[in-house]
């Protein structure tokens, strides 16, 4: 087994993970601390080190609001730590790898977690990459500055770092890519053979990185899991860049704040007192995310990657049943006509024609559908018509999810079965969950391998044949309490109406 690797700046040493055949590289530094002068800053070059560097835990985590103190259901399911190390210095990666030698060549997974760019970490539990590493994939899951110390834009640093003046926990994201690049073929690792994948806001962090210019080449395949996020409804959106000008305004707004008057001063605060300063403000002004800052980020992500202007590589994307529904809330049938009509004009007659827009809930909602699931298939289906070459995979995921909150299928609960780390949660998941979650990882894996997620299953049989998305073979895959269940159906007339819609919308 590997279990010492020379990289780059040093030498590494990693630990036998619970399964000895993998070995798991924590806390290996990819550029230099962003402290001091590097706080607000592009990540700089990491400095070498001499002797064995010792990888055996992970590296304190991105400052941020402290985990674990809360009763939300994501306190209960893998933030469950308070006393977690936490450090401004936190720009470290992890990598696990069953590989025996360094030529091996296997697949790569890099993997962006997600928290809404304001909280997470690759320490979470149910990212642990030990089930796809003995599936002969190397992961590395990469550590990124959130808040508004990956966020923060402002007219002074706009000025004297025009090159990089915002954006900061996007460019370590690309910065650790560009990490496994250089170094992941002493893991055993192919460098050309690289899927970059996240969830929520690691799943928006992908699209950010398809859709940055200076990209091209560094990966070849793309996963994007519950965060295609429109709004079929409105023009609300998650993920759409702030303007520049609206940034820096922000920006200087929490300077004022703080009682700074420039940014030296704000860079010799205590990191932890600006969280919490900025926990404060976020309070009654708008909190920090991507910038449209023409350097990294040039345009709307999901727009780029509809025209094509993007590292267009081979993807899968999905949502889970229940997460992020979308609705049209009216007291009457008055009231729904007239928002049907400011949201749709000449087109108004007809949404108010399908059965589905006719039935209340019961909560005064109308036509409640999958924003989410609308994205996916609309951007799907209009790149797979583009003649590209490449294939796309759509996944919903809805099985029952057991607990005494009654979830349902909630935003995220399906990473537990990606990256099949059932055994690490709390919930009382029985055999059939297990097995789709063994099938849910095999299906990963083999995209991650060769951009087609089909293949067998552990005992050799075939898994059901999951079909790329198209608008005239709209194949999705559902992963439900029976297993995995493929559906060939046409879309229904309502639903091909939202989808249309949301498409307008990209």
């Amino acid at each position: 087994m590997i279990r010492q690797v020379t990289t780059e700046n040093g030498q590494v040493r990693g630990i036998e993970a619970a399964d000895p055949r993998i070995t798991a590289f924590k806390g290996i530094p990819f550029a230099a601390p962003p402290v001091g002068e590097n706080r607000w800053r592009a990540p700089q070059p990491c400095e070498n080190w001499g002797g064995v560097r010792e990888a055996y835990r992970f590296a304190p985590i991105a400052v941020q609001d402290t985990p674990g103190v809360g009763t939300d259901i994501y306190c209960r399911e893998w933030h469950v730590d308070p006393g977690i190390d936490m450090d401004e210095d936190c720009l470290y990666l992890n990598v696990w790898t069953g590989a025996k030698n360094a030529d091996e060549k296997r697949p790569v997974l890099v993997w962006f977690y997600g928290g809404g760019l304001q909280w997470g970490y690759p320490a979470e539990m149910e990212f642990d990459g030990e089930r796809l590493a003995r599936r002969g994939i190397v992961v590395v899951t990469v550590n990124y500055r959130i808040n508004v110390f990956g966020f923060l834009a402002h007219p002074q640093l706009t000025s004297e770092q025009p090159d990089a003046p915002c954006n900061f926990g996007s460019l370590d994201q690309q910065a650790g890519l560009k990490w496994v690049v250089r170094n992941i073929a002493a893991f055993g690792g192919d460098p050309h053979n690289i899927t970059i994948a996240g969830q929520s806001a690691g799943g928006g962090s992908v699209m950010s990185q398809m859709a940055c210019p200076d990209n091209q080449g560094l990966f070849q395949k793309a996963v994007v899991m519950s965060a295609m996020i429109r709004n079929p409804y409105g023009e609300d959106a998650v993920g759409v860049p702030e303007p520049l000008a609206q940034a820096e305004k922000n920006g200087e707004d929490f300077f004022t704040f703080l009682g700074v008057r420039s940014l030296e001063e704000a860079r010799a605060l205590d990191a932890f007192y600006i969280r919490d300063k900025y926990g404060e403000y976020a309070q009654s002004h708008p909190r920090m995310f991507t910038v449209l800052d023409h350097k990294f980020c040039v345009d709307d992500p999901i727009k780029l990657i509809r025209q094509g202007k993007c590292v267009d590589v081979p993807m899968m994307a999905g949502n889970t049943a229940d997460e992020f529904p979308n609705f049209i809330t009216a007291d009457s049938a008055v009231q729904l006509e007239e928002k049907a009509r400011e949201l749709f004009g000449s087109r108004a007659e007809e949404f108010l024609a399908f059965p589905q827009v006719q039935q209340d809930d019961g909560s005064g909602h109308y036509g409640t559908v999958s924003g989410i699931e609308c994205t996916a298939k609309s951007l799907f289906a209009a790149k797979s018509a583009s003649g590209n070459g490449n294939n796309y995979y759509y996944y919903r995921f809805d099985t029952d999810i057991p607990g005494w909150d009654h979830p349902g299928t909630f935003h995220s609960v399906d990473l537990w079965f990606f990256f099949e780390t059932l055994a690490k949660c709390w919930r009382p998941f029985v055999g059939r969950h297990y097995d789709l979650a063994r099938q849910m990882c095999n299906y990963w894996a083999n995209f991650i391998k060769t951009g087609d997620p089909n293949g067998e299953d552990a005992d050799g049989s075939p898994m059901p044949e999951w079909k790329p998305y198209t608008a005239q073979t709209p194949c999705e895959m559902i992963f439900s309490a029976n297993g995995a269940v493929v559906t060939c159906e046409a879309e229904s007339a309502f639903k091909r109406f939202l989808m249309e819609e949301t498409g307008r919308k990209m």
